[in-house]
């Protein structure tokens, strides 16, 4: 379980890790990745102030000082993704919402929700467009999520392990292309991505301990299901 989810946290080093490895990279953001604070005993997370009204990104960037070919391709796909995540969820609860896993799938899904609100925030901040393949994922997640949760709770964690492994990936892959632009200039999409990076990664360690590897193929439908999310990936960046 710890090999598996350090090697999905390539930059997640600590101390220890040598000055030309991903640890490097994530110090030179220093409290730039750090997880962000509680918002208080009420619970939920504090995000730094955006615009409300301008259009302009926050953290007194300007507009035209960021890359927004970069910044509107990852907004554009992590909604899309989170999105798809929520319908898959929907589906799974469909199908095992009232059995025991029930409340730890609505668990995860409140976490998805939560995650899918700051990227339509996002969107409004930065102006970003969202994918015209949302009706497509809007079907195709809840198919999935319906169509694993039929194959009983192992299967639904087998599709929740493949997902989040894909996602997590995938965000890594975006906090490296946003350090290289410069790390200073998008501190708060780092700390978005990042914490939710973070929050699925939670989510596939909850399916491995929920026996996602004991589902029936479960190699063959971890394999299936990733497939599709590089596709939908791949799509959704560009449409």
């Amino acid at each position: 379980m710890a090999a598996a989810r350090r090697a999905l946290r390539p930059l997640c080093g600590g101390a220890g890790t040598s000055s030309g490895g991903p640890g490097a990279s994530r110090g030179r953001l220093g409290a730039a990745l750090t997880r962000v604070s509680p918002a208080g005993p009420g619970g939920g997370w504090r995000w730094p102030a955006r615009a409300a009204s301008s259009g302009q990104p926050s953290g007194g960037v300007s507009a035209g000082a960021i890359n927004a070919a970069l910044v509107g391709r990852i907004i554009r796909v992590d909604h899309a993704g989170e999105y798809g995540a929520n319908r898959i969820y929907a589906g799974q609860m469909a199908v095992l919402g009232r059995s025991a896993v029930g409340p730890l799938i609505q668990q995860m899904w409140n976490q998805e929700k939560e995650h899918l609100k700051k990227f339509n925030e996002l969107m409004v901040a930065y102006r970003v467009r969202p994918t015209v393949l949302l009706p497509i994922w809007n079907v195709a997640g809840f198919v999935l999520g319906a169509g694993s949760a039929l194959l009983g709770k192992k299967g639904a964690m087998a599709c929740t392990v493949a997902v989040e492994e894909s996602i997590s990936d995938h965000y890594n892959n975006q906090i490296r292309a946003l350090m290289e632009e410069d790390p200073e200039k998008y501190i708060e999409l780092l700390q978005v991505i990042k914490q939710f990076r973070d929050d699925e990664l939670e989510h596939h360690d909850i399916g491995l301990e929920h026996n996602a590897e004991s589902a029936p193929a479960y190699s063959v439908l971890k394999t299936a299901i990733q497939l599709g999310c590089k596709a939908a990936i791949f799509l959704s960046e560009r449409i």
